[in-house]
């Protein structure tokens, strides 16, 4: 790997250097084989002069290799994850596939790699960060929420390297997109030693003045801050000492980028900032005192100086989501000043500098399998396919880091679930298939339904049924995604098999009557029955509300309507005028149809439901008897029937008049009551070279009428002109083609 044209003299020793140190760090957790294969890799990539320098000119090799180091020492990932680190650029730049990644390390590392890469491409595609849509597309992308942790620790490396760096450009953009969108993951992610380690690295590349100025006068009142907090702690060692609690105690200054957000919040300058520093104090316990030994130094801290109730925050008795436990209490110290003390034990400290690796290590889990819960409650709340991805990020947060409320089983286990949680909610957090089944619940030894909210504190004993199915108003009554994405899941698998059953059944019921099964035709009953869907029509056959006899009958009226000479013109009755005429209908040849390719020739028939004619915007829909129909554009069915059966429509247009061709169309006319009207449309209509009035149907209502007139015509030209001439009729309000 060590190949003197692609490493400075600089960058050799440090490569020597991060290798054993990376090697220590790894342990066991990577093969000795995989080792030696990587280095064989990564020397063919160095070779084949695949491995690419950034904009600031950092080695690819020696970024990596810090990167990883960070993922394992400060998140404590290690095995494939630190593999996938190391040959994520080989992948990205074509010197290997993802194929060939995963026949060598295995699916794990390929997954790793998958999903750096991906996010890599979206950073090429969409380099304006500072948008939340971004953040939900960079989730989405990582698939694996390993990614992402792997993502803030290459960003915490980058912004540790380029303090020197010429290229201020990009700097800048670097460091905004820290601030904006790595510190907040790492933070939500319990990462609070990196989110720190950001937030004040971006703020003294983006604000290089403020930066300087806040850590200058840090450094003029250190000497001064000292002082007090000796003066602080000190009474207080005493006593902890002589309760027999054996302990660290020091002052911590708090962040710079914390310090300067406060001076933005509170509009003040540095010296208006009194809680610069807050109090640390780490008991050594045994993990079942833990809680006692805590409690007991609170006890001797709020005896000494008088404690604010309102800033106590107890993350002891119940735990932050992300693994944070911790006492804070704010006390009145010295010369009046309210100083912030943080009491928690040395396993609670290490979890609170490092996140949710110490988390899972002192749940005494072994290797990267302790990650594998944690991991995946995370992917719960971003997996939903069904919901737009500009919700992805707003559940994340509602899932796992806004307010909680806590409710027990009735054997006294804890669970944890959003604010505004129902009993349906915490049945599906216990289990699935005891969602499913949920009829209720007892809470608190009573009787609730599935839509009680539940509170802190609750003891809950869920009821069911074997009977008991998901319903759909369910959606409307659960608040989590888990639950949420089960029922809609298990809805989508009853609806389907409920579909398929009873399309089977109507199929069958055609055959047996030798009826011609029309889809368009269908879809205007199923429409003209006030189905919203066709979905909806077919469950309601397969749970028998809605008579499949009834139905056939039906339809069988529709179609015998449709194929009459006057087909689908609304009647209403007439009042004031009914005119009924037979038209002589002179037989001519068919106007041109061009269908799909360019085909000529094809038969075809105008469907009855929109009535199409020469000149319309056209498509062709292949029936289930294989002829093709013809409709509008506009046609009202047109989009359920792309919608369900894009793969059926077949491109159309006009391509030839045939003459004497003409076709019923139907205009809807609403006017003043006025029986001239009537005669002035009759008159012009009868006017009209080749225009033939086949039926008018009028009705009349409170000084309105409204009609149906029934006309044969060429074409679309022809009709637009007799629309123009019929609007310019006395008391014609509104004139339309149905």
């Amino acid at each position: 790997m060590e190949d003197t044209s692609f490493f400075t003299d600089k960058e050799l020793a440090n490569l020597r250097s991060l290798y054993r140190k990376l090697l220590y760090t790894a342990g066991d957790t990577i093969s000795r084989e995989d080792i030696q294969t990587l280095k064989k890799h990564l020397f063919e990539a160095i070779q084949a002069n695949c491995m690419q320098r950034n904009s600031f000119d950092m080695n690819p090799i020696i970024r990596d290799m810090q990167t990883a180091i960070i993922v394992s020492e400060e998140i404590g990932m290690k095995g494939s994850c630190l593999i996938g680190i190391m040959l994520h650029e080989m992948v990205k730049s074509n010197f290997c596939t993802i194929e060939s990644i995963r026949e060598m390390y295995g699916e794990d590392v390929a997954v790793i790699i998958k999903g750096l890469v991906k996010t890599s491409e979206l950073y090429a595609k969409s380099p304006a960060i500072e948008s939340e849509n971004f953040r939900n597309l960079l989730i989405s992308f990582a698939e694996d929420m390993r990614v992402i942790l792997i993502m803030i620790a290459d960003r915490v490396n980058i912004m540790r390297q380029i303090k020197n760096s010429p290229n201020a450009e990009d700097r800048l953009k670097v460091a905004n997109e820290a601030a904006y969108l790595y510190a907040p993951l790492a933070h939500k992610l319990g990462l609070y030693k990196l989110k720190s380690e950001l937030e004040d690295l971006s703020l003294k590349y983006t604000r290089k003045e403020t930066y300087y100025q806040i850590k200058d006068k840090l450094n003029e009142t250190k000497a001064s801050r000292d002082k007090y907090i000796q003066t602080f702690i000190e009474p207080i060692k005493k006593k902890l000492e002589d309760a027999g609690l054996t302990f660290d105690i020091k002052g911590r200054t708090k962040s710079i980028h914390s310090i300067w957000n406060k001076m933005m919040k509170q509009k003040t300058p540095f010296e208006g900032i009194y809680d610069l520093f807050a109090i640390r104090i780490i008991l050594e316990s045994d993990f079942d005192r833990e809680k006692v030994d805590c409690w007991q130094a609170y006890s001797i801290i709020t005896d000494m100086y008088q404690p604010n109730p309102k800033r106590l925050r107890d993350w002891l008795s119940i735990p932050k989501s992300n693994g944070y436990e911790s006492l804070h209490i704010t006390v009145m110290g010295p010369e009046g000043k309210w100083v912030e003390v943080q009491i928690r034990t040395r396993r609670m400290d290490d979890i609170a500098e490092r996140g949710l690796a110490a988390h899972w290590k002192y749940k005494g889990v072994k290797g990267e399998s302790g990650l594998d819960e944690w991991l995946s409650s995370v992917r719960e709340a971003l997996e939903n396919a069904d919901d737009d991805s500009m919700k992805v990020m707003d559940r994340f947060k509602l899932d796992l880091y806004e307010d909680e409320v806590f409710v027990f089983t009735p054997k006294g286990d804890l669970f944890k679930l959003p604010k505004g949680a129902t009993v349906l909610d915490f049945a599906f957090h216990i289990h699935s298939k005891l969602g499913c089944k949920c009829i209720g619940a007892r809470v608190n030894g009573k009787n609730v339904q599935l839509r009680q909210t539940l509170s802190s504190g609750d003891q809950v004993e869920i009821t069911t049924s074997n009977t008991q199915f998901p319903k759909q108003d369910w959606l409307n009554i659960v608040t989590t995604s888990k639950a949420r994405n089960k029922i809609r899941q298990e809805l989508k698998e009853i609806a389907g098999k409920q579909t398929e059953f009873a399309k089977e059944t109507l199929q069958r019921k055609f055959k047996n009557r030798k009826l011609e099964y029309d889809e368009a035709v269908m879809m205007r009953l199923i429409k003209k029955s006030g189905f919203k869907t066709v979905t909806d029509f077919y469950l309601k056959i397969a749970d028998e509300t809605l008579d499949i006899n009834d139905v056939l009958e039906r339809y069988n009226e529709m179609l015998k309507k449709e194929t009459e000479s006057h087909e689908d013109i609304p009647y209403r009755s007439a009042e004031t005028y009914n005119l009924q005429s037979t038209v002589d209908e002179k037989a001519a040849k068919d106007d041109v149809l061009v269908i799909d390719q360019n085909l000529k020739g094809l038969d075809f028939k105008l469907a009855k439901c929109c009535n199409p004619i020469y000149g319309d915007d056209v498509f062709g829909f292949v029936t289930v008897s294989g002829g093709i129909k013809i409709h509008r554009a506009d046609c009202p069915n047109a989009p359920q029937m792309m919608d369900r059966f894009g793969y059926r429509i077949v491109k159309a247009r006009w391509a030839g008049k045939a003459v004497g061709k003409q076709y019923p169309i139907t205009l809807r006319v609403i006017g003043h009551d006025d029986i001239g009207i009537v005669t002035n449309i009759s008159s012009i209509i009868s006017k009209e070279k080749d225009i033939n009035l086949r039926s008018i149907n009028v009705s009349s209502h409170d000084g309105l009428f409204s009609g149906t007139l029934s006309v044969t015509i060429d074409d679309t030209s022809r009709l637009d002109a007799l629309i123009k001439k019929l609007q310019g009729v006395k008391g014609v309000k509104q004139i339309s083609r149905n």
